[in-house]
């Protein structure tokens, strides 16, 4: 979700699809060929309602959330920013994340990456201390990392490859020490095969939540044969929030998004 430090996504061309999941090292999902409609509602030729729960992710900028109405509209899971770098806390973020937790809906926290600001473990730690981290409650998913194009510079935050390689394996090493969980990585595959290399290190250890916005099947990061989410528009609608908003789909049954959650086999 490529947003700026106060709210908004970039605009950029990102995916949708379905395919397998990852919770730790256990594989959540099998490849499904169905796609969602286009407005990112659940049509009789997309996604079945059980089979591929339906998700969004929000911060700031969507304002005011009823969380109630988004959860009656069908949405299962949410994704809700944090933080960004070391010293921007989503000011909503307090409101939106236990809102969605009574409103029965599945939600995770996300930090946005500034890898030329500080190291990974810095960042890692200063998500997990406002917010980031995560309980085994039936409704809290591991914390994302949102890793993609800079909106403030240089496409690669000025990194080399080694370095931006390093800097992911920094914060995600330091998320798990302190949660016990591997992060979600979010990200897009032109952005990930540039910045890293195709670099294939982390396809075995975190679960993809891939961006892409088409019709047909998204690209992949290297290393990952499947992803567990899907990022497929940033202009969908649900009831109870004003205005566009992304969707994600995930890659199986509802149990296996528990699964996820839960870290369970």
């Amino acid at each position: 979700m490529a947003y700026t430090k106060r709210g908004r996504r970039l605009g950029r061309a990102l995916a949708i699809a379905a395919a397998a999941a990852l919770a730790g090292t256990v594989m959540v999902g099998q490849p499904a060929t169905a796609q969602p409609a286009d407005d990112g509602t659940a049509a009789a030729s997309g996604f079945a309602a059980n089979a591929n729960p339906q998700g969004i992710d929000v911060s700031n900028w969507q304002g005011s959330i009823n969380w109630t109405s988004v959860r009656n509209a069908g949405i299962e899971f949410a994704y809700i920013k944090a933080t960004e770098g070391t010293s921007y806390k989503d000011p909503r973020f307090n409101t939106n994340y236990p809102n969605a937790y009574y409103a029965g809906v599945i939600r995770g926290a996300y930090h946005f990456a500034l890898p030329n600001v500080s190291s990974g473990a810095t960042q890692a730690n200063y998500f997990v201390n406002n917010g980031g981290g995560w309980s085994r409650d039936n409704l809290t998913l591991p914390g994302a990392l949102d890793i993609e194009w800079n909106p403030y510079g240089a496409t690669c935050y000025g990194l080399s490859q080694t370095a931006m390689r390093n800097w992911i394996t920094d914060f995600s090493n330091t998320y798990k020490s302190r949660t016990g969980r591997d992060p979600v990585i979010y990200t897009a595959a032109s952005w990930w095969n540039q910045c890293t290399g195709n670099w294939t290190g982390r396809s075995a250890i975190n679960p993809l939540w891939v961006a892409h916005y088409t019709t047909g099947s998204p690209a992949i990061p290297a290393g990952w044969g499947f992803y567990t989410m899907w990022q497929y528009t940033s202009s969908g609608s649900v009831a109870g929030i004003a205005g566009n908003i992304d969707r994600n789909v995930f890659n199986g049954t509802r149990a296996r998004l528990l699964a996820l959650a839960n870290n369970t086999p």
